[in-house]
């Protein structure tokens, strides 16, 4: 169990540092869109999510779990990146 365990861990710092790394992409692109609707481009969410969805079927996960982990993410990255593009 301590293996597994330790195994664990190890996965999460990794998925951890991941999204770290994402976010700095999120507000980086934060900078080159024109107005809010391109922060919130629900079409763009959506190919996001459904792209996500179809790796996890590659890799042997729920579809249902990547899509919720995903949206969680992206609703808080768009507010984060929406707070970059109004300070700007």
């Amino acid at each position: 169990m301590t293996e597994i365990r330790t195994a664990i861990d190890i996965i999460d710092n990794q998925i951890v540092k991941l999204i770290a790394s994402r976010s700095k992409y999120v507000k980086e692109a934060a900078k080159f869109k024109k107005d809010e609707k391109a922060v919130t481009d629900s079409n763009r969410v959506q190919k996001v999510i459904n792209s996500k969805k179809e790796l996890a079927e590659k890799y042997g996960a729920s579809p249902e779990l990547i899509e919720k982990i995903y949206k969680m993410m992206i609703d808080f990255f768009v507010n984060e990146e929406m707070k970059e593009w109004k300070s700007k």
